[in-house]
């Protein structure tokens, strides 16, 4: 018989062998029940699996060895049956506990966020907030026409302050928004750098007045008598020699340098493009449409909308005079004016991304029974949800349009955040 310190070598030895695979299997139904599920296994079941995996392996090494389950062998057996007993349930245990630390929702954004420097950060109010600014020239896009010099300066002058726990995906995504939407832009491409400096691609609009105009529409430019507020979009009535026609006003010029620029281009004359990178004549007579918008009333040259036929018929009066018709009641505006009577107000609010909500659907969060609120919109990647559903999920960055009690929205901005 061997001497004790070998006989117990012999244990550790035999116990690491035949207890790797059960160690193994431990670890694996532990991580698994627990990411899956949530239901940690009972500790005792996993070991009774362990040993008689373990069992199993011993029972191949001893046809291999008959001497290893001999009588003078209990030493190095005990020894061996001790190691796969705490081998299995550290491997549980750990097991459990990475299933319970590890997401369960992990998207390639989350691996790949990136974060702004703490140097670029302001504290106003309490909050964090970052100011974006564009370095460098604003380029043009492949595969579309250049932008014109002034647009390129206006965007080059512009700056954004966005709050600073946002993720540079998502700011990257709101300077986007912002430039589409305030300068009307077909395509924007924009990178961050953790110094909050955006370098900014971009094409410029394709199209000036088409893009409002209907499938069967004409535009026609006329000069007639216009009511004092009179603006873009109004549904309108034109009284023309005795004939009602209606139509809807596209813009109101009541300058004459601009009104010669916007009938140059509303009766069909191609714009020149200037060569070096100047607005067209139909940038300028948008900018003049866009500036002059709204009637201060009286004699003015209008631009409007209507079908083919009344176009005709319109560009041949000689007296011309608009009425500005009611579009009904705003059903939306209704519903914000009731709510506010009844005491219950607006808030927007930003994920934070350790804020409760992200990676959730809204009905699991239960917003109206556990904080008195309701959320009527989402905005994710730039884009707006109204009256999304139970089974909408929530991620860090999304902007929520909540209403609620003052309260309950003073107490839900803690939680959302």
């Amino acid at each position: 018989m061997a001497s004790l310190p070998v006989e117990i070598l012999y244990g550790l030895y035999l116990g690491v062998l035949t207890g790797l695979v059960p160690a193994l299997i431990a670890w694996l139904l532990g991580f698994g029940f627990k990411y899956f599920t949530g239901i940690t296994i009972p500790g005792l079941g996993v070991v009774g699996l362990g040993v008689m995996i373990a069992g199993l392996n011993g029972g191949l090494l001893a046809l291999a060895d008959p001497s290893l389950t001999g009588s003078a062998n209990q030493l190095r057996l005990t020894v061996a049956l001790l190691v796969v007993l705490m081998g299995t349930l550290y491997a549980h245990g750990q097991g459990d506990k990475m299933g319970a630390s590890l997401p369960r929702r992990m998207s390639l954004r989350e691996l790949t966020k990136r974060t702004l420097s703490a140097d670029v950060v302001e504290l106003v109010g309490g909050r964090g907030q970052v100011k974006i600014t564009v370095v460098g020239d604003v380029g043009d896009l492949e595969g579309y026409p250049p932008l014109p010099a002034a647009l390129r300066e206006a965007i080059r002058a512009e700056t954004w302050t966005f709050p600073a726990d946002l993720p540079l995906v998502e700011l990257e995504s709101r300077v986007a928004a912002a430039l589409r939407t305030e300068y009307d832009l077909v395509e924007v491409s924009v990178t961050l750098d953790e110094r909050a400096r955006a370098t900014v691609s971009a094409a410029p609009p394709t199209s000036g007045l088409s893009k409002h105009l209907k499938p069967g529409e004409r535009a026609v430019s006329v000069d007639g008598l216009v009511p004092t507020g009179a603006a873009r979009g109004d549904e309108v009535a034109a009284l023309a020699d005795g004939e009602r026609f209606d139509a809807r006003l596209l813009g109101v010029v009541e300058d004459g340098e601009a009104a010669s620029a916007a009938t140059a281009v509303d009766a069909g004359t191609p714009p020149i493009a200037e060569p070096d990178g100047g607005e067209s004549a139909e940038s300028r007579a948008n900018a003049a449409e866009t500036t002059a918008s709204t009637a201060t009333g009286g004699p003015a040259r209008v631009t409007l909308a209507l079908a083919r036929q009344p176009a005709t018929t319109l560009l041949g009066a000689d007296d011309v005079r608009l009425i500005v018709t009611s579009r009904g009641s705003r059903r939306e505006f209704e519903l914000v004016g009731l709510l506010r009577r009844t005491g219950k107000r607006f808030r927007r609010f930003t994920v934070g991304a350790k804020s409760e909500l992200a990676g959730a659907t809204l009905g699991e969060t239960g917003l109206r029974d556990v904080h008195g609120v309701v959320v009527l919109a989402i905005r994710h990647d730039g884009s707006w949800s109204v009256a999304p559903r139970g089974t909408r999920s929530v991620a860090a960055g999304d902007d929520l349009l909540v209403v609620g009690g003052k309260s309950a929205l003073d107490a839900f901005g803690e939680v959302v955040s």
